[in-house]
């Protein structure tokens, strides 16, 4: 019984590109590792950008840093 937790910030992801992931998880599984649908579950949390950080800072602060400066990503 395969479960895979996929994390991903809470902004810009759509019901239908989460509807996507669930399915092609599922069916990544089925076909490499052999697993039933019918026995995988993918669960997506959407974390707030206040609370994922890289680098020492939030993913709030580097949006807001990346909109002063869009050539620069980090």
């Amino acid at each position: 019984m395969p479960y895979v937790n996929i994390k991903v910030t809470d902004e810009r992801v759509s019901v239908e590109q989460k509807r996507l992931l669930i399915q092609g998880v599922t069916e990544l599984l089925e076909r490499v590792l052999n697993k039933a649908p019918s026995t995988t579950y993918v669960v997506i949390d959407e974390v707030s950008t206040d609370n994922w950080g890289v680098g020492g800072e939030t993913t709030t602060q580097l949006r807001a840093r990346q909109k002063l400066n869009p050539q620069k990503l980090n």
